[in-house]
């Protein structure tokens, strides 16, 4: 059976203290030394609660999943995805200010990935002093601490320098602002002293969450980006982790033909109902209307095409621009994701978008993706298709990228090769450049959550577009948002936003 214990208790327990965990409100209780948490059943209660927030919900809560949250403002500010306002009236405008790099302090999603990683980081904090007191296995101490490691990247790689505490004995207004290269020494050190710690354990109980492997992946995120974060790269030590990784025994899933599976090839199973353990690495559990909700492929496809296939509508969102799709081989097994042209339902889906927001593109342009080909228990509030967070084909493209920035592109061939024909491609006919390694970072993992990260370390995120103009450099980081500010007077606003 698909449901994990930890994830529902957590799903249940957040409720206990939902008051609580909303910085903006300054409430903050005092947690008295409780040995329930001692035991294995309570320990898992406590990290229960801050897995709850990973999971993709309503009202921009979590890491993917739903909408309005990190996911969409990570993956629409990059090249990959857009939804465009629509000529008829339906769609916000928020996703075309994303990637057009018009948003603002003021900027709906740029205030709810805050909230959330906030909240997120409360929970933890919460969690960590719980198990610490209680003397709990220290395995399970680790484990709070590298997920608070794991939002603290994130709010780093988001915005830069952030306000930063580990102890929520303190009101909103009192927290410091710390540096990002502080922020990346604490991430780096909480990670290398705790990973360790975590359970060797791959799948069953450890679906889903933070084992040693995961944890080393992550490790490796962060080293990769060092160069971006605190203007030194750590090109060699992010290699040394992803050959670390090498123990834990991941391969790549075949691609293979199959006709039971998602789009008639074994590597769709990659996105579906249950990853993977061969290459899934760290994965988010869904369950819709249980726990947590993937929206993708139900937010991208038109109405009566989704009707069509799956029986309920599709909401009409999420399109591939034109230049992104048109960079995929033909040979490509994965360009099979992509919808376009005529369609069962009578939709014919355009290559061209034409405008974003003013007037807007007409109902039927853009590419659509169908990446997380609904699976599991699905409705129109989407399915249950899991979300790979880390998984082993990006080791793979890390180590390549490592090698070729090291000067070793021999080294880096085998890596890219190996995901280049697990996709029908060619192997490529000489060593790879740092463009090859690019764009194949893009043809493996679009609609993951790793592109914007991508286009700045790659030096791409600012280059124009057939919507935009070249974005000024401040837009590689996202603004601090105005009610954090009103909130905390002492914080800092990132340069040109003010």
């Amino acid at each position: 059976m698909k449901i994990k214990n930890i994830v529902l208790i957590g799903s249940l327990s957040l409720l206990s203290f939902a008051s609580c965990t909303n910085l903006d409100e300054n409430v903050y209780d005092k947690y008295e030394t409780d040995p329930f948490y001692d035991a294995p059943q309570g320990a898992n209660i406590a990290l229960a609660g801050v897995y709850a927030q990973i999971g993709g919900n309503w009202d921009g809560i979590g890491y993917a999943g739903a909408d309005n949250g990190w996911y969409d403002l990570n993956a629409m500010s990059s090249d990959e995805q857009v939804i465009p306002h629509r000529n008829t009236g339906d769609w916000q405008l928020d996703f075309a200010i994303l990637f057009k790099h018009d948003w603002l302090p003021s900027s709906f999603i740029v205030g709810n990935t805050w909230r959330w990683l906030y909240k997120s980081v409360f929970t933890a904090n919460l969690a960590i002093e719980q198990l610490e007191k209680s003397k709990a296995d220290p395995s399970k101490i680790a484990e709070a601490k590298v997920l608070r490691a794991f939002f603290y990247y994130l709010l780093m790689d988001d915005y830069g320098n952030v306000p930063f505490y580990t102890s929520n004995h303190i009101t909103v207004d009192k927290i410091p602002q710390a540096d990002r290269k502080d922020i990346y020494a604490f991430v780096v050190k909480e990670l290398t002293e705790n990973v360790e710690l975590l359970s060797g354990t791959k799948g069953g109980e450890y679906y889903g969450r933070f084992n040693k492997w995961a944890g080393y992946t992550l490790l490796a995120k962060v080293y990769l980006n060092a160069g971006v974060y605190t203007g030194t790269p750590k090109w060699a030590e992010c290699l040394a982790v992803c050959d670390k990784l090498n123990e834990g025994g991941f391969s790549l899933h075949p691609g293979i033909d199959n006709a039971s599976s998602p789009l008639g090839n074994k590597y769709f199973e990659l996105f579906g109902d249950v990853l993977p353990e061969d290459e899934t690495i760290l994965a988010i559990y869904s369950t819709v209307d249980v726990v947590s909700r993937n929206i993708f492929t139900v937010r991208s496809m038109a109405g009566a095409n989704a009707s069509n296939l799956f029986g309920y509508n599709g909401w009409n969102g999420t399109v591939i621009p034109k230049d992104y799709y048109l960079k995929y081989d033909d040979k490509d097994i994965r360009k099979k994701q992509f919808l376009v042209g005529e369609q069962p339902g009578g939709v014919n889906y355009t290559l061209e978008i034409g405008s974003l927001d003013n007037p807007g593109a007409p109902p039927q342009a853009g590419v659509r993706n169908t990446k997380f080909y609904p699976a599991g228990a699905n409705t129109g509030g989407g399915a249950s298709n899991d979300f790979p967070i880390f998984r082993y084909a990006d080791v793979m493209l890390m180590t390549a990228e490592c090698n070729v920035r090291l000067g070793n592109a021999a080294a880096a061939k085998p890596f890219i090769d190996a995901v280049r024909k697990r996709a029908g491609l060619d192997a490529l006919a000489a060593d790879p450049t740092l463009t090859d390694i690019y764009d194949e970072r893009g043809f493996e993992l679009n609609w993951e959550g790793h592109r914007r990260q991508d286009m700045i370390r790659f030096d791409t995120f600012l280059l124009p577009n057939e919507f935009k103009a070249t974005s000024q450099p401040y837009r590689k980081l996202f603004p601090i948002p105005t009610a954090a500010l009103n909130a905390n007077p002492s914080l800092k606003q990132n340069p040109g936003y003010n």
